[in-house]
């Protein structure tokens, strides 16, 4: 078959529009450029040049992907966090922008401690644990991760971006008993569970369910958190959390009941409350 660049992207684009695609254009360009090895602006510039037959394929076969609501990241097979690629084709969580805000929140009480001690649980793809041990380099960084998956996916990357962390298989805390820590961080799974079918297809249908599920409220995770963090946490320890929306008062409550307070909370790009620091009562600091 015989098409331009310009043809190819139009075709797709309207392809992808048809099926409820945010933003069609921009993945079809993507997914083009990832296809012939430029850069996207180099598509403007040779907006005239035909595909190949090899090359439309290879791009058709992308776009029927999209097409099918499976996420641009995982076609790609990696995701930017933090400036940096992490390998995503695997099935464990694609890191999100809003997890930044969360990262940036360790990183400002971390640079407060000498070589502080900091465990992620529930490592994913590795993306906050290893962005930590990058942006920290006196830090020590541990992590776990239920999903043995997902801790080949985080070895994987550890390797790859040269970031020096511990990874354990296991559930919570299990995986270090005996051992404590300075900074405790976590993105649980925190959507209700009767919500998961409600979510869009690329997330519904293509992220594990179990990076999603948070029980029937969506706080079975943070419930799990605030009544074994004692065990893991040193007496002047921090623990941040990612949130969903609208569930600050109710983690908040869940640490409260175990002797911890909120000492700070921070938004996201799109203003929404997004993490929580929280600290015994017995600190006093703010």
């Amino acid at each position: 078959m015989s098409m331009s660049l310009a043809s190819g992207l139009e075709r797709a684009s309207a392809f992808l529009a048809e099926r409820g695609v945010d933003n069609p254009r921009l993945d079809a360009e993507v997914l083009l450029a990832d296809v012939l090895g430029v850069e996207r602006s180099r598509l403007y510039v040779d907006r005239d040049r035909e595909l190949g037959d090899a090359e439309w394929v290879r791009f058709g076969e992308r776009i029927r992907r999209r097409g099918g609501r499976e996420p641009l990241q995982r076609i790609r097979g990696k995701q930017e966090f933090f400036s940096r690629e992490f390998e995503v084709d695997a099935p464990v969580l694609i890191p999100r922008a809003e997890t930044e805000t969360l990262v940036d929140a360790v990183l400002a009480r971390a640079r407060r401690i000498d070589a502080p001690w900091i465990l992620d649980v529930g490592a994913g793809s590795g993306a906050i644990a290893i962005t930590l041990a990058l942006e920290l380099p006196d830090a020590r960084v541990f992590a776990t991760d239920v999903s043995p998956v997902a801790i080949d996916v985080s070895r994987a990357n550890a390797r790859r971006l040269a970031a020096a962390v511990e990874f354990r298989c296991g559930d919570l805390f299990a995986p270090f008993a005996g051992e404590r820590f300075d900074l405790i961080v976590s993105n649980p799974p925190y959507v209700p569970s009767g919500e998961i079918a409600a979510l869009a297809p690329e997330v519904r249908d293509h992220e594990p369910r179990a990076a999603l599920d948070g029980g029937a409220d969506g706080l079975e995770v943070y419930r799990r958190l605030a009544g074994s963090v004692d065990e893991a946490l040193r007496r002047n320890g921090v623990v941040a959390v990612e949130i969903g929306f609208g569930q600050r008062e109710a983690v908040g409550a869940l640490f409260a009941s175990a002797g911890y307070r909120i000492s700070k909370t921070d938004r996201d790009l799109a203003g929404i409350e997004r993490v929580l620091t929280i600290e015994r009562e017995r600190d006093g600091r703010g």
